[in-house]
């Protein structure tokens, strides 16, 4: 979600970070599992030649026919079930009739709704053979995101998870996006608090158990500056270079975390072909 963004569901958003109880993680272990199992159907369908409106149409069939809804489709006026990012394009790249060509790089961003919780989840995707410095974008996103997980635990802050993933990613030569974050989640899509992907060690609120939220980190191989383009959806690199990202749906236990989107079959993180 952008940082500056108006939410369109504001009247179920306290701004308060809600806390749940059992019956909560039961609802995000359905939705996040379908997700998941959602994005886990595309891998082989994630080939040169390929449509993303294919993809789209692939995701939504998927969903529908598991038991779920399609969360982004109507959001806002957006008319589509996933998001599919390719190559510079940082977060919300709109499905069409746009061809993927061998050694693209693919964000494929999905949330349902099942029994009216959410699940909200992203993942990679090669296409073909992609090059070495991709390849190691790719890379770099993914242990990014594991780091900022590992910190999660009640008494921890979220600003040990911004922190994590800032440190070991601008350690690798790479930057953190700023414009867009993690967000709260369950029965409200968007909900408090934001989930930042840098910040600084011990600030911001303290994690409680129960709370439900998702961490995103997007990462460029050059700057983190991003802009919007003309269609009000897509954000791009200001330097055209690579962008990556990966998503999961948590939430806080009493000793540590569970992973509600975590693939059923262990691709979360899908083979990437790589030259060299």
């Amino acid at each position: 979600m952008t940082m500056t963004d108006t939410i369109s569901d504001a009247e179920y958003r306290t701004g308060e970070i809600r806390v749940h109880g059992s019956e909560g993680f039961e609802g995000m272990r359905k939705a996040g599992r379908l997700a998941a199992e959602c994005l886990d159907m595309l891998i082989p369908h994630v080939v040169p030649g390929v449509s993303t409106g294919v993809l789209d149409d692939l995701a939504r069939e998927f969903v529908l026919d598991n038991g779920g809804l399609p969360a982004c489709l109507g959001y806002k006026g957006y008319m589509h079930t996933v998001c599919i990012s390719t190559n510079h394009v940082v977060c919300h790249g709109i499905p069409s009739d746009r061809l993927l060509r061998e050694g693209d790089v693919a964000n494929i961003d999905v949330t349902v709704i099942v029994d009216g919780w959410h699940g909200d989840t992203s993942r990679m995707y090669g296409v073909g053979q992609v090059s070495p410095r991709a390849r190691r974008l790719v890379d770099v996103t993914y242990e990014g995101l594991e780091r900022g997980l590992a910190t999660i635990k009640p008494g921890s802050t979220f600003g040990d998870i911004g922190h994590a993933i800032q440190k070991y990613v601008e350690a690798q030569r790479c930057s953190v996006v700023r414009d867009f974050c993690g967000h709260g989640l369950g029965r409200v899509f968007h909900d408090a608090p934001n989930v930042l992907h840098f910040g600084r060690a011990g600030e911001g609120p303290v994690l409680e158990e129960g709370m439900f939220f998702t961490v995103e980190p997007m990462v460029n191989l050059g700057r983190p500056q991003v802009k919007v383009l003309s269609d009000g959806w897509t954000a791009v690199t200001r330097d055209k270079s690579l962008s990556a990202q990966c998503e999961h749906s948590v939430g806080v236990t009493k000793d540590g975390i569970e992973i509600f989107t975590a693939s059923p079959t262990g691709q979360f993180k899908p083979a990437i072909a790589g030259e060299g």
